[in-house]
């Protein structure tokens, strides 16, 4: 059995697809459970409460821990930790296999413009230090031989149906409006995003790979020529047809923005990220598995074409 916990975002429901390539025994696990393929076993759970999440993995071979919080410092400090202790605690109970999908969040500021797996985890913001904690929670577990696991990490988002990626939300979509492109910062620095069917794919694989790819972190595909921010709203001004124009967002003005936008009253901290290049390395996914990212060309095309 392999087992989504947090089965209604925008990666998990390509991951169930993925996953019935390996096995016809997928359960999804979420407040709202919905099937994707016609075998999947829905299980309804509040993955805050530890009894429920112990439940959920029971007769589970792989787990994939997707869940997808709030954007919200104050959700994700009282929630991640006790998600993540709980999930430990089951797979170490069912001996379950642990595939973490994880973002850049940990990463010391100065890995930014060439991040590898083997970039320092010191996290410059409050969210990065709660993803740092409860990544050591799982590191531990592992060093001490108590689970099998994999990092699965990417880059920031985009692709279709992607309602949670700063690109779609302040290009594409503002594009649709007929309003000029956002974007944070500088428009002149480049920025790698994982496009999520390429980030499901891989997961799926890493899921199912032999014993030797487990215990360590994996960077998922990312294509490796990233843009400026200049060049994505380029990109998808031509696609779309419509006039390129984007204009740059400040941090003073950000913050008087998420006086009014919750969402962007959480961004400020985040804008380090875009003030400096922004490079996602992938190469050893690619190398060990011979799969490579879809083309930033051909993943704007998608985005414009749904």
């Amino acid at each position: 059995m392999h087992t989504i916990l947090g089965a209604n975002g925008t990666i998990s429901k390509v991951l169930a697809k993925e996953l019935s390539a390996y096995t016809d025994q997928i359960r999804l696990v979420s407040r709202n459970p919905q099937k994707i393929n016609a075998n999947d076993e829905l299980f309804t759970a509040d993955l805050t409460q530890a009894d429920m999440v112990e439940k959920a993995v029971l007769g589970s071979s792989v787990v994939y821990l997707l869940v997808g919080f709030e954007y919200s410092t104050k959700v994700w400090r009282k929630d991640w930790p006790a998600v993540m202790k709980a999930t430990l605690e089951a797979c170490k109970k069912h001996k379950a296999k642990l595939v973490f999908f994880d973002n850049v969040y940990a990463y010391d500021q100065t890995a930014i413009p060439k991040m590898t797996e083997d970039s320092p985890i010191n996290p410059p913001s409050e969210k990065g230090k709660v993803r740092a904690a409860v990544l050591k929670m799982m590191l531990d577990e592992i060093a001490a031989g108590n689970i099998q696991g994999i990092v699965a990490r990417a880059a920031d988002f985009y692709g279709p149906d992607n309602d949670k990626s700063f690109l779609i939300e302040t290009v594409f979509k503002n594009y649709q409006k007929g309003k000029a492109a956002n974007w944070f910062s500088r428009t002149d620095v480049v920025h790698s995003f994982t496009f999520t069917p390429d980030a499901a794919k891989a997961t799926a694989i890493l899921g199912n790979a032999p014993n030797d790819a487990w215990n360590q972190t994996w960077h998922l595909p990312t294509a490796n020529n990233p843009l400026t921010g200049k060049e994505w709203a380029t990109l998808f001004a031509k696609e779309m047809g419509v006039k390129n124009k984007v204009s740059a967002l400040p941090k003073w003005l950000v913050k008087i923005i998420g006086w009014f936008v919750p969402f962007m009253a959480e961004m400020p901290e985040m804008m380090y990220q875009y003030e400096q290049p922004y490079v996602f390395d992938s190469s050893k996914f690619t190398n060990r598995f011979g799969m490579e990212a879809t083309s930033y060309e051909n993943g704007v095309k998608a985005i414009v074409g749904k």
